[in-house]
């Protein structure tokens, strides 16, 4: 049994059943986002000890029980992921800083912690199939999780998603369906696929459990800090969820007196793709016709979780940050080049965003920053190839080879 909150309306109920958005309130606001978010609430009874400020925590204990978890975790190993020191970014009068490298979860991207949970809930509703929308990362997460669990996995994605996620997701055995039109075109139309052809939908906002699963980043950062959590986080964000999450994962280690206080988590955004800064700029909800950018992992026009993610930015002194394609890929190669982290666009956002607000004089030398790199760069090596030249061969002979080094 799970107890839930609408984001809209305050409704609170419990249900054995799968629930999605809020019955009372669920769907599109003309003049804003979409409404009916579900929130899961915490069950404090299932964490037990004795817990302090600081106390090691099993982040499963966090999560709502009931499902294989750990069982789905043994065949899919999610999380767990490094913190490391970036001190390659780092100069005279800036904060400490930190990359937490959701890169390395077994598909490449932090997406694998909702395909996780997502995944055990299949198994424990006896269902087979998962369906979903994604504009790369959630779908190759998910096609993962299905290859490793025995799920079939139904994607929708928008026609100019990157080849490297579409033939990643191919390749562990999705069945892969273009549509001629945006992520938001892709997302509505597996609404309206599995509510006609039945399976999980595993679409993120829509299905609460998602927001759970991405806040399993949250409560490994407390791990991983022992409790202190940084000053501030940057956070790509697109339709706002793994910001939430980690929002959500941070409330409850708050509510449960493990730490004193809520961290800064930054909004970072592309300026092709603003919807949730502008919001915040403007104080109301503004979707947007369109969106473009090359960090199409960011890429939406609506936010599935705008309304709680600008709830979230609101009442933590929190803000947002946008950037140019041209400063998205500076980061990108900065990011490769000094710490030796390569990452996707979207994730290589958290660097120039650290770097703007640095040079602005928003964060402090005192303090201790952390980017959460959300997605391999190895996913969309498209967007990095206006930025490198593959030397032409040389001659098998030593002369030839220092002549070249010598004018590079």
């Amino acid at each position: 049994m799970i107890r839930y909150t609408c984001s809209s309306c305050g409704k609170s109920f419990e249900s054995e059943a799968i629930v999605y958005r809020c019955e009372s309130c669920g769907g599109d606001d003309a003049a804003g986002y979409q409404k009916g978010n579900l929130m899961v609430e915490l069950d404090k009874s299932k964490v037990g000890g004795d817990l302090k400020p600081g106390s090691p925590i099993n982040p499963f204990d966090l999560l709502p029980g009931g499902f294989p978890l750990a069982e789905c975790h043994k065949l899919f190993p999610v999380g767990n992921t490094p913190v490391l020191p970036l001190g390659g970014l780092e100069k005279e009068g800036a904060p400490k800083i930190f990359g937490k490298l959701d890169n390395l979860n077994p598909s490449g991207s932090l997406k694998d912690r909702a395909s996780l949970f997502v995944a055990a809930q299949a198994k424990y509703y006896g269902s087979d199939k998962v369906v979903l929308a994604s504009t790369g990362n959630a779908g190759s997460a998910m096609s993962c999780a299905g290859a490793a669990l025995g799920l079939d996995i139904v994607l929708f994605v928008p026609a100019a998603a990157p080849l490297e996620k579409l033939a990643q997701s191919l390749f562990y055995g999705a069945r892969v369906i273009p549509v001629d039109g945006t992520y938001d075109d892709a997302f509505g139309l597996s609404i309206e696929y599995s509510l006609d052809q039945g399976g999980i939908n595993r679409n993120t906002a829509y299905n609460p459990l998602t927001i759970e699963g991405k806040k399993t980043a949250a409560l490994e950062i407390y791990n991983q800090f022992a409790g202190k959590i940084p000053d501030v986080i940057y956070v790509p964000v697109g339709d706002g969820v793994i910001l939430t999450g980690l929002f959500k994962g941070f409330e409850d280690l708050l509510s449960l007196g493990l730490i004193e206080k809520m961290p800064r988590c930054i909004a970072v955004q592309a300026k092709g793709s603003n919807s949730i800064a502008r919001s915040l700029k403007e104080g109301r909800e503004i979707p947007l016709e369109s969106s473009a950018t090359l960090a199409d992992s960011i890429s939406v026009s609506s936010p599935a979780c705008g309304s709680l993610a600008l709830d979230y930015l609101k009442k933590t002194g929190s803000w947002a940050v946008e950037l140019s394609d041209e400063e998205i890929l500076i980061a990108q190669a900065e990011l490769a080049r000094k710490t030796g982290v390569f990452v996707e666009p979207s994730s290589a956002t958290t660097w120039g965003a650290l770097k703007k607000d640095m040079e602005a004089g928003h964060i402090s030398s005192d303090e201790t920053a952390l980017l959460l790199l959300t997605g391999s760069g190895f996913k969309d090596m498209s967007a990095v190839k206006g930025q490198i030249e593959i030397p032409k061969a040389l001659p098998p002979r030593l002369g030839p080879v220092i002549d070249f080094l010598s004018k590079a």
